[in-house]
């Protein structure tokens, strides 16, 4: 038994949170050489391979939707935490960091990790099958959340500029907080089985494939594995994150670069997760950990800016541009048709992705 759980200890994936926790801890608020920024990335890569690893354990554990669940909400908690202490410094340039990084977020998980998803998912199985109920109850809440947080803000007249007055911005995130409550009460209790992973006959599976569940001491080990692993990824990602703007700024791109490179880094968890469950013919699976990473993204930045910005002494941007505007549409629209079915082919895989590489291609090249 000794021997067990020492083998255990010594497993990369419980090495990984720990080594990369000690070099966060070891290089939080110092400037990084470029061989220093070379191994932060490198045990950052590690931590985010260690956090989906616990993830899945604890999802096994739990079962769906659960599983899907703890991951998207403890990313983004730290996720927030991350653009608040960004935004603490209260300069001009990180004024639209929450807007940018959320509006990445919506933009990478509904059309690049669902596209990626169906792709994956629909050539090696011919068809992703989900349901629609559950997937298109989620899609409607991101696709209300996004309107009601970054578009209207650009219409408002009660502030210049695309900002909430304290009344709106009091107004979005309390209904963001509310429709995020709703989705998973309704994620977890009211109507679990809309949300679990269908058969290509349309059958529910309730079991995660036939092995053996982990026990309850090894799930709640990942537990604090995966803690310690995103609260590891999130601060190397901050540590990495000057000279992500410097990089950004020398080759001339656009600020809102630095948002874009944030949540693909924080995200980079549940792509890798969300991929392997569509390999695995779970597709539900995937859509629960798209979906629910926007929706928590959404539905917890919002209402954690909306109270920082009681201190923090900057101004606080929501409202996206035209072009951001039309993408958001686009993918409203194309997100509601690829839904509806509740099965989907390569070609709306690939129509998805599209959006996502003009996405970055507009991100870069404005």
């Amino acid at each position: 038994m000794i021997a067990k759980a020492r083998s255990q200890a010594l497993q990369w994936t419980t090495l990984a949170p720990a080594l990369a926790f000690v070099l966060l801890a070891a290089t939080w608020g110092r400037s990084l050489p470029t061989a220093l920024v070379v191994l932060v990335a490198l045990f950052l890569a590690a931590a985010v391979l260690a956090a989906v690893h616990h993830a899945e354990v604890i999802a096994h554990r739990v079962g769906e939707p659960f599983g899907s669940l703890v991951l998207a909400v403890a990313v983004t908690i730290i996720e927030v935490a991350l653009i608040v202490t960004l935004m603490a410094d209260g300069s001009e340039k990180n004024a639209t960091l929450a807007r940018d990084t959320v509006f990445a977020a919506v933009m990478i998980t509904c059309n690049g990790i669902v596209g990626l998803c169906i792709l994956v998912g629909a050539l090696r199985h011919r068809v992703a099958v989900f349901n629609a109920e559950g997937t298109g109850a989620a899609f409607s809440a991101i696709a209300t959340l996004a309107t009601l947080s970054m578009v209207l803000p650009t219409f408002t007249t009660s502030k210049p500029g695309p900002q909430f007055s304290t009344t709106q911005l009091v107004f979005a995130a309390t209904a963001s907080l509310i429709v995020y409550g709703l989705f998973v009460g309704t994620l977890t209790v009211r109507h679990r089985d809309y949300f679990l992973p269908l058969t290509a006959e349309g059958k529910v599976l309730d079991a995660d494939d036939h092995a053996e569940p982990p026990t309850a001491k090894a799930a709640w080990m990942s537990l604090a594995l995966l803690g310690l692993a995103l609260v590891a990824v999130v601060g190397l990602a901050k540590g990495v994150s000057p000279t992500i703007e410097r990089v950004v700024a020398d080759a001339g791109l656009p600020a809102s670069v630095v948002g874009v490179v944030i949540a693909m880094m924080v995200l980079l968890p549940e792509t890798i997760a969300a991929v392997r469950s569509a390999a695995r013919d779970r597709m539900q699976t995937s859509l629960n950990l798209a979906h629910g990473s926007a929706l928590a993204s959404i539905g917890l930045t919002i209402p954690a800016v909306a109270v920082a910005s009681v201190w923090l002494s900057g101004p606080l941007v929501l409202g996206l541009d035209a072009t951001h505007m039309i993408l958001l549409a686009l993918s409203i629209a194309v997100g509601t048709l690829t839904v509806m079915p509740g099965r989907a082919t390569p070609l709306q895989g690939g129509v998805h992705l599209a959006i996502m590489a003009a996405f970055l291609v507009l991100a870069v090249s404005p």
